[in-house]
């Protein structure tokens, strides 16, 4: 169960890439939420699957921090794969839009203002590695809807 908790906890790998393992693994969410979205319109499936790999990722974060004996190592991408799938939902199905969304996703998730912080710091095990990037998924999402809002589809 270790290995396929690795496998899921660094999205398929993506977190070994060099530098910037959230930016990888915010990437390797896209294809996903792309085949996602294609068989099933509409964001509702896209926050289910969000929803489902919440609670696998718990798991696998958890269990791959014991493993290698720290807490959220850089490697463990699989919260951003759940944040960046969480602003795609309601980002326009456009090359604009996702970039935007992408764009988005990862300021709020470095630079982590108010309570992204407070989670990120006091929250521990495989909950504290996952809820972190769920709220700065949801800030995201909240300032692409606004954008939408105001100036349209893009």
């Amino acid at each position: 169960m270790t290995r396929l908790a690795e496998l899921i906890a660094t999205w398929f790998g993506s977190g070994y890439l060099p530098k910037a393992p959230g930016t990888w693994g915010s990437l390797a969410a896209l294809p996903f939420a792309w085949v996602i979205l294609s068989f099933f319109p509409g964001s509702y499936f896209l926050l289910a699957a969000s929803g489902v790999l919440l609670v696998i990722g718990v798991w696998a974060s958890a269990l791959h921090s014991e493993t290698l004996g720290t807490h959220d190592a850089g490697q463990i991408v699989v919260d951003e794969v759940v944040g960046q799938w969480i602003v795609l939902a309601v980002a326009p199905f456009s090359l604009l839009g996702w970039l935007t969304a992408f764009v988005l996703f990862r300021i709020f998730d470095v630079v982590k203002p108010w309570p992204i912080n407070w989670i990120d710091k006091r929250v521990s095990g495989g909950w504290g590695i996952m809820l972190d990037d769920v709220v700065a998924g949801i800030f995201a999402a909240l300032a692409v809807s606004l954008i939408v809002f105001v100036v349209g589809d893009f």
